[in-house]
């Protein structure tokens, strides 16, 4: 506490002191402490956009394409996959009408292909053909499976992006694939900025989750 420094009211006053103006201590401006700060709300998705980068293969008037994708989301054990892109994608009008599609997860390896296969229009160039990369018939969906990927799933559209402008197509896996001769294993993450994080330590904690040793 501060206390004022006290008037001289009477004859018990010590007569000895000479501090007759005393000071009054300053008050400390609070500080806010808190490591916290705002952040860009229009750039709030990179906080969750790590997931792996994937690629979605098509075929569609007997046209194959494959894009990059790195805005989707895990929907279920089934597995069911959440994609977002709209109209001005090359592929937006090949997974509405066919239903179909296969989603391919390149390794590390080809991580700077899978971004100029993002950044070029399937309606310009054969990205296949252009890019090296090998199709193969897949046992549930027409569109191609791409063998340089380390896993491929046949997937069907169960949900399409709604009227309201949410560019979302869900995605049901309908047969898996994956490519153990591929000697790069590693996956590689988008951060939403133009970097990306590959792959790093795997650290083994199946022994501590009890409650999930059905899921493991």
């Amino acid at each position: 506490m501060v206390f004022a420094a006290m008037e001289r009211t009477g004859e018990n006053h010590d007569k000895t002191s000479t501090d007759k103006t005393a000071t009054p201590a300053k008050r400390e401006t609070p500080v806010n402490r808190s490591p916290l700060r705002t952040f860009q709300l229009d750039r709030a998705f990179t906080f969750v956009e790590s997931g792996p980068v994937l690629l979605i293969a098509t075929a569609h008037d007997r046209q194959r394409n494959v894009m990059t994708v790195s805005c989707h989301a895990s929907m279920g054990f089934e597995p069911a996959i959440g994609i977002m892109l709209g109209p001005w994608n090359h592929s937006y009008r090949a997974l509405t009408e066919t239903g179909e599609c296969v989603v391919a997860i390149p390794g590390a390896d080809l991580m700077e292909a899978t971004v100029d296969i993002g950044n070029c229009s399937g309606n310009v160039v054969d990205k296949f053909k252009h890019f090296g990369l090998t199709a193969r018939k897949g046992a549930r969906v027409k569109a191609p499976l791409v063998a340089e990927c380390l896993y491929n799933l046949e997937c069907v559209v169960v949900e399409k992006p709604r009227p309201d402008g949410r560019e979302l197509f869900v995605l049901q896996g309908v047969k898996a694939w994956h490519n153990p001769q591929r000697k790069e294993r590693r996956t590689f993450h988008a951060k939403g900025d133009g970097t990306f994080i590959i792959d790093g330590e795997c650290v083994d904690l199946r022994n501590r989750m009890t409650k999930w040793q059905h899921c493991i």
